[in-house]
Formats: C-alpha cells, structure tokens, sequence
C-alpha cells in the first residue's frame, strides 16, 4: 500500500479527530498564519535535536531522563505544527500565496535537525547525517513524482509520522536505559531503524514512481499507435 492518490495532503486519521479539530479552529480564529506555524515546527524540531545532543553528555541520570523526555515532547509538538499548518490553511481557508514553499521546505530542516542531533547525542554523527539525509530524500521522491503528474506517495516503511514514532518511542524507552545502565543502546537501534527504513522507503517509493513513468509512456504510445490507426 504506497497511500498514494491522496493529493498533496498526507492521509491522517488525527486530522478527523475531534480535539485536533477543536485546535485548528482556535487558531483560525487567532492571527497566527499556517506559514508561522510551519516555521514553528523548525523551532520545536531544533529544541527536539538539541535535547537528544545534550542527553549524551549530561552528567547525572536525572539531567539526561529530564533531556529525553523534552527530546519526546519537542518530536510530537513538531507533528502536532505539521498538522495544525494544513489544516488552518485548508480548513481554515488562510492559505497563503508561498503557503507551498513553507508547507515542505521547513520539514527538510527538522528532519536534519532532529536526526543529526540525535547522531552526536551517541557519538555516531555519521549515522545521524545518514538518518537525515535518506529522510530527506524520501520527501525528494516524493516531490520528484508529484512534479512528474504522478500522485504524491507518502508511503512507508519510514514516511514523517514513523521516523517521529520511532525517535519519540526510543526517547521514551532510553529513560529506562538511563536509569538502569546508562547506556544508548535503545537509542543507537532506533537511529539504525530510521536510517535503514528510509532508505528502504526512497527505494519503495522511487520503484514506484519509475511504474508509473513507464505505464504512463506505455500508455501514451499506445494512444498514438491507435490515433495513427483510426486516421
């Protein structure tokens, strides 16, 4: 299941909730722009990158729970922004002309942000340039098709919404890890996990989009074989 066909808007069940719902409304109502809330989420992404960065290096148990924690908290508030941008622009009918622009180009930045953090929070930084750069270009596929007349394939294993349930969950669980040894075991296996899902997801995804350049040339030289034929 690629998810695909679903226009430019990512398909979440969150946004048929009732308390997302209630939020979006509030906030149209309030002069906050979609665009201001897109750029909100590059904010809550680099406070969500620098917790995980300081966690390594804290000095007692406490200070790096207390850093994990806000490192979760900063992950979720990023998709909550994400949510909230769309739905004030569509449902709350305060698009904006470069509402395009700031719907994509600030989630690239998060992405590097929280994943390059989290590399240098458990001394691999190569493995958290690796995470951000494969995330990145899961979106880059993702726009290479919709620029091409394809639909726009949001699919998995590792899209926005699974790369930010993996590093929350494996914040989440750290604590535990913090607590008991100190280690970043948890932490080290969740980066790994997202690096190699979006790599497995800009593969999936580009398979895809090459389908569909070819069934759509197939199907185009088949209609030209078929007018040449009628006349």
């Amino acid at each position: 299941m690629t998810n695909e066909g679903m226009g430019d808007r990512r398909p979440l069940a969150s946004r048929n909730t009732r308390w997302a719902q209630t939020l979006a409304r509030r906030m149209t109502a309030l002069s906050v722009t979609p665009n201001r809330i897109s750029q909100t989420s590059m904010l809550m992404a680099a406070l969500a990158g620098g917790s995980f960065w300081l966690s390594g290096a804290a000095g007692s148990a406490g200070m790096r729970v207390a850093l994990l924690i806000l490192a979760a908290l900063f992950c979720q508030l990023r998709l909550l922004c994400n949510l909230l941008d769309g739905m004030v622009a569509v449902e709350g009918g305060k698009g904006e002309a470069d509402g395009p622009f700031w719907n994509e180009f600030p989630d690239r930045i998060a992405d590097i942000l929280i994943f390059a953090g989290f590399g240098y929070g458990i001394a691999t930084p190569g493995l958290g340039w690796a995470a951000a750069a494969f995330a990145v270009l899961t979106a880059y596929v993702r726009e290479l098709g919709r620029a091409t007349g394809n639909p726009s394939d949001f699919g998995g294993p590792m899209a926005k919404q699974h790369r930010m349930a993996v590093a929350t969950g494996a914040a989440l669980l750290s604590i535990i890890e913090a607590l008991w040894s100190g280690g970043s075991w948890v932490l080290t296996a969740a980066l790994w996990i997202v690096a190699v899902g979006s790599a497995v997801t800009v593969l999936r995804r580009a398979g895809n989009l090459i389908g569909h350049l070819k069934t759509t040339a197939s199907a185009r030289k088949s209609e030209s074989l078929s007018g040449k034929h009628d006349a």
